[in-house]
């Protein structure tokens, strides 16, 4: 596995380097800024990056803004998003599309440095990584005890399908449906699990995180 990080402390970096090498895995680039992880990620191409949310000059947001245009640019690459604050509407739209191949872990949860690598691979290997406290903050406008139980069979696979970042066009040709129908029952899962439709929330990645958090696999 080919990863590229981006962190901007010396030490950190440097850790997390050692810790990956010595799970076998190749260290392509370790880069200070977002800037330069840019650059080498579009160079290299690597298989997973690994990102910090606040990077210079600002440390605001540059990191995972970085992460954004890497997950659109090259949807082949893994993107693993390391934080210690939940962004949530950055949060939202890393997982916006399709919720797979990304992960989004608090750094002071990253105590145990196998669950760590665990979610490298998972992460790379097409799974998402996602810490609890991550899913805690996105859901809390739609928490209910158990909201999966409101939704049909059909409604059910076309969530599973969701949580794989199939588009409705994909989700028709796989249950062979049109894809009027495919919308429909998109707009009965938001409506069954109370999503109701705003500026700041993206209800397809609200749906999807409902149904990791409640036992579904993507």
């Amino acid at each position: 596995m080919r990863v590229i990080l981006a962190e901007d402390s010396v030490l950190l970096r440097d850790g997390l380097v050692r810790l990956l090498q010595a799970a076998g895995l190749e260290v392509v680039d370790a880069c200070p800024d977002a800037v330069t992880f840019l650059t080498s990620v579009r160079e290299h191409r690597p298989d997973l990056v690994v990102v910090d949310v606040r990077m210079p000059p600002t440390f605001t947001s540059e990191g995972i803004e970085a992460a954004l245009q890497v997950r659109a640019e090259l949807p082949e690459t893994s993107v693993l998003v390391l934080s210690q604050y939940v962004e949530e509407r950055y949060a939202t739209e890393l997982l916006a599309g399709r919720a797979k191949g990304v992960g989004y872990l608090l750094k002071d949860r990253v105590a145990d440095t196998q669950d760590f690598i665990d979610a490298l691979h998972t992460v790379a290997g097409g799974g998402t990584a996602l810490d609890p406290e991550v899913v805690s903050q996105l859901m809390s406008r739609a928490r209910n005890q158990d909201p999966l139980a409101r939704l049909t069979p059909r409604e059910h696979d076309v969530l599973a399908l969701m949580a794989q970042g199939r588009s409705n066009s994909a989700i028709s040709k796989e249950l062979f449906i049109g894809e009027g129908a495919v919308e429909k029952n998109v707009s009965a899962i938001f409506s069954k699990l109370d999503l109701v439709p705003t500026d700041v929330d993206h209800r397809r990645v609200l749906a999807v995180l409902q149904w990791l958090e409640h036992g579904g696999t993507p």
